[in-house]
């Protein structure tokens, strides 16, 4: 009795040394990788791209004696824009040209008869600087402008003048999905002045535009 109770602690002893043994053959289980953390790049304005724009705007022009007339003028344009950013760090430095259909007009009492002003199209060419926070640009824009005074004096005769002048203003642009941004934008607007069908009397013009855009950049 006593051989078989040691013959049974021994073997109980052999077998819990062999499951220690194979236990610590066994590989360890490897943690789990930690993923790496999703970078996004900052969005980067650099490059040429074409968009369209509308709005309206609100001009005025004021005519000189003989006629002595203030008239306002308001309407709709729109039409398309094309242009380059160059960005760095968060400056952007940018040209952007665009052309537009214009419809404001209006018209008043001038003397005995009656003046309508119309300005039929506007094109300006500008420098832009903006800084850049991620897909928001905020910016201010500036240089030539063209367009043209188109006058009619009632009973007397019609002139329509091609100017040059000014442009001054600032805007909004905000990087929206892939390629696309969106803008809003506010231009002040000086073409000058030119004659009329009547010596000496000159008109005027100047205007405020309020425009929003879509651009697709390269």
């Amino acid at each position: 009795m006593k051989r078989f109770l040691l013959a049974g602690l021994g073997a109980l002893a052999l077998t819990t040394m062999l499951g220690s043994a194979n236990a610590a053959d066994l590989p360890r289980r490897q943690a789990m990788p930690t993923k790496a953390p999703i970078y996004a790049a900052p969005y980067n304005w650099t490059g040429f791209y074409i968009g369209l724009n509308g709005g309206g705007g609100w001009g005025h022009s004021d005519i000189s004696a003989p006629l002595s007339a203030s008239v306002d003028a308001n309407g709709g344009l729109g039409g398309g824009t094309i242009g380059y950013n160059y960005q760095t760090g968060q400056v952007v430095f940018g040209l952007e040209g665009d052309g537009d259909w214009s419809g404001l007009r209006g018209s008043s009492v001038c003397g005995a008869t009656t003046c309508d002003i119309h300005n039929d199209w506007l094109a300006t060419a500008r420098g832009r600087v903006g800084y850049a926070f991620d897909r928001f640009l905020p910016y201010v824009t500036g240089g030539a402008a063209f367009g043209n005074i188109k006058t009619s004096v009632a009973g007397v005769g019609d002139t329509d003048t091609s100017r040059a002048g000014w442009t001054l203003g600032g805007g909004l642009e905000v990087a929206i999905a892939g390629p696309w941004t969106a803008k809003i934008e506010y231009l002040h607007v000086d073409l000058g002045s030119a004659s009329t069908a009547v010596a000496g009397a000159d008109a005027s013009f100047h205007s405020d535009i309020a425009r929003a855009g879509v651009n697709y950049r390269f």
